[in-house]
């Protein structure tokens, strides 16, 4: 495993883990630094449908084996506005019912790490997560091999020339949906595209589970999702007929 993603030889704690960032929903269970429970809808977007369920049944795997949870971590966006919304409100209350602590997780530093555990060049390599924004826009950022930023996110319409300096230093990792709007534009040998990537809640202990050793959590009462564009809300079409 990656050494950023290793807590060895550090008591490990059990952390709730729900993602729905995407049109994807996931929830998961981790003991001890790894996985007991997870359950995730990849399809249309259910989440205020099929949440609840979800974490019923992480709550009740919970209480039949005897497991304590610790924390809650939630994807913290960018991403889906209702998404975040539910899965913040959600987790806002588990934290309240049970007095444990909340962790955020952005939703781009989660989708790098499922890349990070397999490749072998991680350490000279550039991952940079792609979300679609709609229209032409992406959501991304770039890290380095320890999830250190080197650009914040952002919202950008892709050009030919925006990862050049990056793809002539050496492997870039492009992750994520967003990836289709700009896998004919980046042509480069150094580049590597993963556009089925999705954020998934089983994916988030690793990063949970350093920040709550860190005692990096948020404020319950006053946590808000990183929307990083204001929702707009429109009228349908047959409404205005």
């Amino acid at each position: 495993m990656h050494y950023y993603l290793t807590l060895e030889n550090i008591h490990m704690s059990s952390i709730l883990c729900i993602e729905t960032s995407t049109s994807a929903c996931s929830v998961a269970l981790s003991q001890d630094g790894a996985n007991v429970f997870d359950v995730s809808h990849t399809k249309e977007a259910k989440h205020a449908t099929i949440l609840g369920g979800y974490i019923d049944q992480a709550l009740s795997y919970a209480k039949e084996h005897d497991i304590t949870i610790d924390a809650v971590a939630v994807s913290s966006g960018p991403g889906s506005y209702t998404g975040l919304r539910i899965g913040v409100s959600m987790a806002k209350g588990i934290c309240y019912a049970l007095q444990i602590p909340l962790i955020s997780i952005p939703t781009l530093e989660l989708l790098c790490v499922p890349l990070l555990l397999q490749v072998e060049d991680a350490d000279q390599a550039r991952f940079i997560p792609m979300l679609d924004a709609r229209r032409m826009e992406i959501y991304t950022a770039v890290y380095d091999f320890a999830l250190t930023p080197i650009e914040e996110t952002n919202a950008r319409v892709i050009e030919e020339n925006n990862y050049l300096h990056y793809l002539d230093a050496g492997p870039v990792y492009f992750i994520g949906n967003g990836v289709e709007k700009c896998q004919e534009i980046l042509k480069h040998p150094n580049a590597h595209f993963f556009s089925k990537s999705i954020p998934l809640a089983k994916w988030m202990h690793p990063l949970a589970e350093r920040k709550l050793i860190d005692n990096k959590t948020e404020d319950v009462a006053y946590f808000e999702p990183f929307y990083l564009k204001e929702f707009v809300a429109t009228v349908s079409k047959k409404k205005l007929l």
